[in-house]
């Protein structure tokens, strides 16, 4: 298929890398509010630099990825939407819940496909761990712990995500969206939320941390926290079942090697017994992404992680907030 991309900083340059490793697709046009970008874009990943989000919606590309600052997902997304363009959308999808909700209800009318930038479900480990919970081999889900962060860099809290009127939030909307889509993927929809959203080191009026407690209406706990202070890069996910534990660390890079471990409980219980897999290899998670929307395009169906899952985190989001206002904690004003 053809492709346009709107953004063209380091997840754009990520999604135009993806375009290019499946040779049936390809990259027509592209555009950033820095000219520069989009022309190093193109040089490299092929295309036209175009001088405009409009020029390259109303180009030959069939499908659009959005990878903008949070104030212009929405906004975008719904031009290209009502343009007949299919969708890659970056999370977390746009500021709030009701910004993105006239696009799920537009592309729906026109069957158009609105895949969000949830790339996290498609790491190797992450994937594997979801097929051994629906094959049943950890039993009945009980709860999910995960931990997710980074620390920053110098003058961080100069940058767009520190301003609330630009990102919508801090690390809640940030590293907190992939934790929140994860545990929604594993666990379900969630009745009852609850947080705290501190600023612990980084000045400015976001969240730097996030710490939260999730339940479904059956009674599956989520317990997560994203962070900013994480002066280590960490990703850890754990799936609790009645039978059996699944264990994911490491994203590759500087999160470490990414790895799945299985402890499959004994009915003796005692020690489990463990099994492990390691993926050693680069991150294909953005390959896998693309060729899924390609797929769910070519199918006629809904992607993996789509608009309505990015509709549903951003009204936990919503309410996480909301909450913390009413509870006189808001670290936002």
């Amino acid at each position: 298929m053809k492709f346009g991309i709107v953004g063209c900083g380091l997840i754009g340059r990520k999604r135009a890398a993806s375009i290019g490793n499946k040779k049936e697709n390809r990259l027509v046009a592209a555009a950033d509010l820095e000219v520069k970008k989009s022309e190093a874009l193109c040089a490299e990943f092929g295309g036209r630099a175009m001088t405009s989000a409009a020029d390259v919606i109303n180009s030959e590309a069939e499908i659009i990825v959005i990878s903008t600052t949070h104030d212009q997902l929405a906004s975008l997304t719904l031009t290209a939407v009502r343009a007949g363009k299919h969708v890659l959308l970056e999370k977390p999808g746009a500021r709030n819940a009701k910004e993105l909700e006239p696009i799920a209800i537009e592309a729906a009318k026109r069957n158009l496909k609105i895949k969000v930038g949830f790339n996290h479900r498609f790491h190797p480990a992450i994937w594997q761990a979801k097929k051994l919970v629906n094959q049943g081999e950890i039993g009945q889900l009980m709860f999910v712990r995960g931990r997710y962060g980074h620390g920053g860099r110098i003058n961080y809290e100069k940058e767009w995500r520190f301003n609330r009127e630009i990102s919508g939030g801090g690390e809640l909307l940030d590293q907190g969206s992939h934790l929140i889509d994860l545990a929604r993927w594993f666990l379900g929809e969630f009745a009852t939320v609850g947080g705290i959203l501190p600023r612990c080191y980084w000045s400015g009026n976001v969240e730097d941390n996030c710490f939260l407690t999730m339940q479904t209406v059956d009674g599956k706990v989520a317990h997560l926290h994203a962070s900013w202070t994480e002066w280590k890069n960490t990703f850890c996910f754990e799936i609790y079942g009645k039978s059996g534990k699944l264990q994911i660390d490491g994203l590759g890079g500087s999160y470490g090697l990414e790895q799945l471990s299985f402890y499959k409980m004994s009915p003796q219980m005692g020690p489990p017994q463990t099994t492990i897999w390691q993926y050693p290899f680069p991150d294909t998670s953005w390959d896998l992404e693309m060729e899924e929307l390609v797929t769910a395009i070519s199918e006629n169906r809904s992607p993996v992680g789509d608009v309505n899952d990015a509709l549903s985190n951003l009204r936990l989001v919503d309410e996480l907030y909301q909450l913390e206002r009413k509870n006189k904690h808001d670290y936002r004003s």
